[in-house]
């Protein structure tokens, strides 16, 4: 199983990410996968597998509900959906690597699930200048998400509060956009939702440091 990547779809993201610095795939990723991944992320929910999502990593890492009240789970490629989704991502970095040359080396993400009342404030994915998140990408699993249901994604214009994009959840949609450069915002959700958030790594090792640490 193989994202829909044809050519004109991978020419139109890539013009996307350097016109504009992200991009909106509907349909990427087929319903029948997105299926099995939000019946594991729904599994761990009721299992109580899930932790609450903090903002920061390592040291300066913290539980902070005013900013982001979301819970997530690694995925760690043992199931076959998982599995079957991260080498989509796999064959995505190949090509982002040979049109881009961004020296993307790893991929990680978790499912997160926003309860109702969930968001996550306006934020980088990445600090300027510690090109660890180099690219984003966000896969939604819900099915026949209405619009008034909330939990829109705001793409944001970079230094800026001008709105670029109003992102609806819709199961399959595939968005990807620069870590570094695009500010993007959860609005606040009337249903529960489901998504994959990820992230390609560049390889920043120095002398035998590894950078970004996990």
């Amino acid at each position: 199983m193989t994202l829909n990547l044809t050519p004109v779809l991978f020419e139109q993201l890539v013009d996307g990410l350097v016109e504009h610095g992200w991009y909106q795939w509907p349909h990427a990723v087929t319903d029948s996968l997105c299926q099995a991944l939000l019946a594991e992320a729904e599994y761990h929910d009721t299992q109580g597998h899930l932790e609450r999502a903090g903002v920061g990593r390592g040291a300066i890492h913290q539980i902070n509900s005013s900013i982001r009240r979301d819970e997530i789970k690694w995925l760690d490629g043992h199931t076959a959906a998982q599995k079957a989704y991260l080498d989509q991502m796999a064959e995505l970095q190949l090509q982002l690597n040979r049109s881009l040359f961004l020296g993307l080396f790893e991929y990680e993400c978790h499912f997160a699930l926003y309860k109702e009342g969930g968001f996550y404030k306006k934020h980088l994915d990445s600090f300027r200048g510690r090109a660890s998140r180099m690219v984003t990408t966000v896969l939604y699993l819900n099915p026949d998400w209405q619009a008034d249901w909330g939990g829109e994604l705001l793409i944001y214009k970079e230094d800026s509060d001008e709105k670029l994009a109003v992102i609806t959840p819709q199961m399959g949609k595939l968005v990807v956009f620069m870590s570094e450069q695009i500010p993007h915002e959860v609005l606040p959700t009337h249903k529960p939702r489901a998504s994959i958030a990820g992230w390609f790594r560049c390889n920043a090792s120095v002398t035998g440091k590894i950078d970004p640490a996990k």
